[in-house]
């Protein structure tokens, strides 16, 4: 178990809602993952790679809002410069799920 954190190392964290613009294959990918063109408001269209091919096709994943976080440094991943990271939960065969919203909401909108 992590230890307590306080409000502020929560809050440090940017975790924002964007629509997914287009996904395609990462080709160079060791494991199935997706390119994803993510928009998040006034934040921009970010790239985003992400192994979410068990649950998701391509098609599916466009124009469904995903939770991003927006704060961590580009990382390049299989060639491609991944400018956040969207959020999941691992199910019970370790294959990942989006968070999701029930409800549309506006890109570039911060979760508090």
């Amino acid at each position: 178990m992590n230890p307590d954190i306080e409000w502020d190392d929560f809050l440090r964290v940017e975790l924002r809602v964007g629509t997914v613009l287009s996904a395609r294959p990462n080709e160079k990918a060791m494991k199935p993952a997706y390119v994803l063109e993510i928009d998040l408001g006034t934040r921009g269209v970010k790239i985003s790679s992400a192994q979410l091919t068990a649950h998701y096709t391509a098609t599916e994943l466009v124009g469904r809002q995903v939770l991003c976080v927006c704060n961590f440094p580009p990382k390049r991943i299989a060639g491609v410069r991944s400018e956040v990271l969207v959020t999941g939960v691992h199910d019970a065969e370790g294959k990942v799920v989006l968070a999701g919203f029930d409800r549309p909401l506006p890109n570039g909108a911060r979760l508090a």
